[in-house]
């Protein structure tokens, strides 16, 4: 093996411990991977632009794929098309998501003209309780 291949492998390993790199298996396995989107959002991963984007994207697809298969996911859509889905569900307003922000930021997003960020991806989580991968 090669140098190189071996430095690879250390860094695969370290970062394999910490972040989720293949399918979901158990619900204890589930809960680590929504504990580290939510890190990843934290530390910039929300961000399209940001280096973890990516490795949000591969866990958050991860996360989406175990939902499924244990029947708990939501509706295949777009992260504002959830929030739609959810708010329907629950008969809520824009009024009735402080955590988002004001009722024009919540109108501003649901129009498509503000992208949901980090602070509000966690807090939606928390309050549908469901992964925040869910509206990437």
């Amino acid at each position: 093996m090669s140098t190189n291949l071996r430095h690879l492998t250390r860094h695969f390993t370290a970062l394999a411990a910490e972040v989720p790199l293949r399918p979901i298996r158990s619900e204890r396995e589930y809960e680590g991977a929504v504990r580290a989107m939510d890190e990843l959002l934290d530390a910039g991963g929300a961000d399209e632009s940001d280096v973890l984007a990516d490795l949000v994207a591969i866990v958050g697809g991860f996360v989406a794929e175990y939902e499924e298969r244990k029947g708990h996911g939501l509706p295949d859509a777009g992260g504002v098309e959830v929030l739609r889905f959810l708010m329907k569900r629950d008969g809520l307003r824009q009024s009735d998501l402080p955590e988002i922000g004001s009722q024009g930021v919540v109108s501003e997003i649901l129009r498509g003209k503000r992208d949901l960020n980090a602070r509000q991806i966690r807090a939606l989580g928390e309050r549908f309780a469901v992964s925040p991968a869910t509206f990437l």
